[in-house]
């Protein structure tokens, strides 16, 4: 996983320059400005201290780049690369001043999300062996990161679902229970979408998605069932629209999903609650 193509520079700089902000407050970073003597220069090396795998390197040399241009960063191994303990990220070299500023949140960036790579990396492995589907994330991100995030999700080896509310249709049981059954709420969502926006619902039961089907969807929404029901709902669509599940699916679990022949997984929480990788930068 090494062909992870960057995210523009026109999308990331603005995400990395507001923690920048956030971090540099009202005077700056008062503790290395009284320390640090103008003209010093360091190099130094951002390295894991855990087993994972990386995405963020573009954010974390932004923000060495927005605090001082002059500051040379070099990319040992990029988004997509799996790590071991020792294994160098990033190489630095410039004003320690500004490498010592931007540290923390370049740091913050690459650990975040490394984790959610990581995350999503061990389900795709977990799954790999027992069926065709495809790990893919949701819209439950961090206020702010949601480029970044689903830009870690694809390094892990994911896919992305939605970007956000304006770039598919995703049916859910509120909007079912608003509009008075499911066959009303796809056929005003069909005489509303244009041609090109695809249609996907979310069904709790075997019922539901009979009447999904008897109308026509391009996706299905499999939310909470076990194995068992995936399988009998898979057998019912038949080729006719993308089986996706949902619901608490852990490492554990994703394999026996997988099993059932859907073709997508989605899951929340590589993106809303991974944990970090951990990462640091050790003058070199």
């Amino acid at each position: 996983m090494t062909d992870i193509l960057p995210l523009p520079r026109l999308l990331v700089e603005p995400i990395v320059r507001a923690a920048l902000v956030e971090d540099l407050g009202r005077a700056g970073d008062i503790t290395t400005d009284a320390i640090v003597p103008p003209g010093a220069r360091m190099a130094g090396v951002i390295a894991a201290r855990q087993d994972g795998v990386i995405s963020g390197t573009d954010a974390a040399a932004i923000a060495f780049a927005l605090v001082d241009p002059e500051v040379r960063v070099g990319v040992a191994l990029g988004d997509g690369a799996r790590v071991r303990p020792g294994d160098v990220v990033l190489r630095l070299e410039g004003p320690a001043r500004a490498i010592l500023t931007a540290e923390r949140v370049a740091l913050n960036l690459l650990c975040r999300m490394s984790g959610v790579a990581t995350a999503t990396n061990g389900l795709v492995e977990a799954a790999r062996p027992h069926g065709k589907a495809s790990i893919v994330c949701t819209r439950k991100t961090t206020p702010g990161l949601r480029a970044l995030e689903k830009h870690a999700v694809r390094a892990g080896g994911g896919s992305n679902h939605r970007f956000g509310l304006d770039d598919a249709v995703l049916i859910k049981d509120n909007h079912v229970a608003v509009a008075g059954g499911i066959v009303p709420a796809i056929e005003r969502a069909r005489a509303r979408a244009g041609h090109l926006v695809k249609i996907e619902c979310e069904v709790d039961d075997l019922d539901q998605l009979a009447e999904a089907l008897s109308v026509g969807v391009d996706a299905v929404l499999l939310d909470n069932m076990n194995p068992e029901q995936l399988a009998r709902a898979v057998g019912m669509i038949d080729g006719r629209a993308l089986s996706e599940a949902s619901g608490r699916i852990t490492a554990a679990t994703v394999g026996a999903v997988a099993a059932s022949g859907v073709d997508l997984i989605s899951c929340g929480w590589i993106t809303h609650s991974a944990a970090i990788i951990d990462l640091g930068l050790d003058a070199a």
